[in-house]
């Protein structure tokens, strides 16, 4: 090889290397601007919680349906449930096993949402008539007014509420992203590992203990008929420290209930008691847009 040659080889070498570099600061770059534009999900994803692995009580008995059937009554003044049969649809009460996992410490919020909305130019949360009605679910749009977005905001003091109107599709979106910004998969977690960080090995009926008290979630037994800031009621958490599964909303889940339809955990602001039980549980259609449902990420635990 002639000198000419050594020198042309080394010039493009430089260049390359020039450019490698050039460009993996611009790499890093547009990495270290996504990520401060989205500070509020990172900081919510470095208080997820890890759930251990073992065993977790699921399902319910047929004492502890009677139970749940006389709470409902008592705090709704109905016998709905009852007659509708509605907790008769939860299994029997049996143990499994379950890898350790991580669950957000509260529901992901309208600020958190909308950093995703930022970043992505996704549509933000919304519903029209015509969505309500396509839905079946008998969504009263007069309530839906204050969860509106304006000019792909979130309305204004509900920051730090949780966000609704939300489908399936949308909650995973978001997870997915979030996954993104760490280099980690983030997902919706699965039912059991829901019934699980909610009722705690020992399989509580509700997170805090097995009897019904409203002052220890948002729900329409004391509380504002709205929802309210994430982690509001602290002395509502579970066994493992994770807030605000049971009130404020319901929140999608991974796992299917059938035809197009999710498994959603939890209850909402309009519930009352014998709602919000780790047994319990509810499903909707994945395109569904409810001010009563939200959600949470999950991950697997690390390594």
């Amino acid at each position: 090889m002639t000198r000419i040659d050594w020198v042309v080889v080394i010039g493009i070498g430089i260049a390359g290397a020039a450019t490698g570099c050039a460009g993996t600061a611009a790499q890093e770059h547009a990495s270290s601007a996504r990520s401060s534009h989205a500070q509020l999900s990172l900081a919510a994803d470095e208080r997820m919680v890890v759930v251990p692995a073992g065993h977790f009580v699921t399902g319910s008995t047929p004492e502890e349906r009677a139970v749940a059937y006389d709470d409902y009554e008592a705090t709704s003044g109905k016998d709905t449930a009852r007659l509708e049969k509605w907790f008769d649809r939860e299994s029997d009460r049996h143990g499994g096993e379950l890898p350790a996992f991580r669950i957000d410490l509260m529901p992901v919020t309208q600020a958190q949402f909308a950093e995703l909305v930022a970043a992505e130019r996704v549509a933000p949360p919304s519903i029209d008539e015509a969505g309500a009605q396509a839905q079946g679910l008998g969504l009263d749009l007069s309530r839906v007014s204050r969860f509106a977005w304006k000019d792909g905001r979130p309305p204004s003091g509900r920051e730090d509420h949780p966000v609704v109107l939300v489908s399936w599709d949308d909650a995973e979106r978001y997870c997915a992203w979030r996954g993104g910004l760490r280099g980690e998969k983030r997902r919706l977690p699965t039912a059991a590992e829901f019934e699980k960080a909610a009722r705690g090995a020992d399989g509580l009926a509700y997170p805090w203990g097995n009897a019904f008290e409203p002052d220890k979630l948002n729900s329409a037994i004391g509380g504002p008929r709205d929802t309210t800031p994430v982690g509001s009621y602290a002395a509502g958490a579970s066994t493992y420290g994770v807030l605000d599964m049971a009130g404020n909303v319901l929140q999608w889940t991974a796992t299917p209930a059938g035809g197009d339809e999710m498994i959603v955990k939890g209850s909402a602001w309009d519930s009352v008691g014998g709602l919000g039980r780790g047994a319990a549980q509810d499903k909707r259609p994945r395109a569904a847009r409810d001010v009563l449902v939200g959600f949470r990420c999950a991950a697997d635990a690390p390594p």
